[in-house]
């Protein structure tokens, strides 16, 4: 079954940021943790070991949690903590996009762009 996408303003997205960000710093937490445990073990066994797999299991329980809230987990080296939030601007769907360091939701990208294509939320979305 396919769910309709949901679609912030950036006032919705910004509601949502207390309980993204305690679920992204734990994301981010557990990553350092996994990889400070991976570099104690042979890589042979890596994949067998207990608490990397438990590890892992707790990071996609996280990123799940986001997908429930309507937005996606996007740092795969998992060191920013970037997230993203469907949104439409000017009649065309964007991603709203944040990152762990920043305090408020401030830019938006092309679906196709990424994180390098990030601009300023127009002024006259802001607030809406």
């Amino acid at each position: 079954m396919t769910t309709a996408t949901k679609y912030f303003s950036p006032a919705e997205a910004r509601s949502t940021l207390p309980l993204v960000r305690r679920i992204v710093k734990d994301i981010l937490d557990t990553s350092r943790e996994m990889r400070l445990t991976a570099e104690e073990i042979d890589d042979e066994y890596i994949k067998y070991n207990p608490q990397i797999k438990k590890m892992a299991e707790d990071i996609n329980g996280f990123i799940a949690e986001l997908e429930e809230i309507g937005c996606f987990y996007k740092d795969w080296n998992f060191n920013i903590g970037l997230v993203d939030f469907p949104a439409v601007i000017d009649n065309k769907e964007v991603m709203l996009c944040w990152k762990s360091d920043e305090d408020d939701i401030k830019f938006f990208h092309d679906i196709d762009a990424g994180y390098s294509g990030r601009k300023p939320i127009p002024e006259d979305y802001l607030n809406f």
